[in-house]
């Protein structure tokens, strides 16, 4: 018995087990489920809601691009104009799901500012979760630290990502329609 046991055991200790994702709320998956419906394609977009800051963005070619898609991730470029610096990432957690922004240099090299986002409090909708700033999003950006970025999917429809600072009357918005597809754009900067 006790053989039977070791050989189990060394057995066991070699075995990798598959990577699982986190289980999420119903309305987590739905959304997460949209997201992976789209993956591959890639969108159009316009700014609708921003401010002097965000000029570059009124007068660019946006694109985002649903380019890969895993249990465990979803990347999501987005690209203004020749500009491939964006990646926003998407991820389960253990309480919900994350949204970080990957800020990339022509060359690759991660950007200073990087690596920025939030994770949900609350289960949102299978259409739109809100992603709430992290101490990491503080440090780095002291005057982001009360962001709450929101993404929305609406099947068939259109895909919003946004920006609001509480207390404050920032606000951004970008809206990508889903009804017409485009061809996917050159891959973001450091994933060649």
């Amino acid at each position: 018995m006790k053989l039977v046991a070791a050989i189990c055991a060394v057995v066991v200790g070699c075995y990798a087990p598959p990577v699982l994702t986190p289980a999420l709320a119903p309305p987590q998956q739905e959304f997460w489920s949209s997201l992976q419906a789209l993956c591959g394609r890639a969108f159009s977009g316009r700014l609708v809601e921003g401010n002097a800051s965000d000029s570059a963005f009124r007068t660019a070619q946006l694109r985002m691009h649903v380019r890969s898609c895993s249990p465990e991730e979803i990347r999501i470029p987005f690209h203004l104009g020749e500009n491939r610096s964006r990646t926003w990432v998407i991820t389960p957690t253990a309480t919900g799901l994350r949204l970080k922004h990957d800020h990339r240099h022509a060359d690759g090299t991660a950007d200073p500012i990087t690596q920025y986002g939030g994770d949900t409090q609350n289960p949102g909708t299978r259409t739109k979760q809100d992603f709430f700033a992290d101490s990491l999003t503080a440090a780095l950006i002291p005057a982001a630290r009360t962001n709450v970025w929101t993404v929305e999917v609406i099947p068939g429809d259109r895909f919003v990502y946004a920006l609001r600072r509480e207390g404050t009357d920032r606000r951004f918005r970008v809206e990508f329609d889903l009804k017409a597809p485009i061809p996917a754009p050159p891959p973001p900067w450091g994933s060649e």
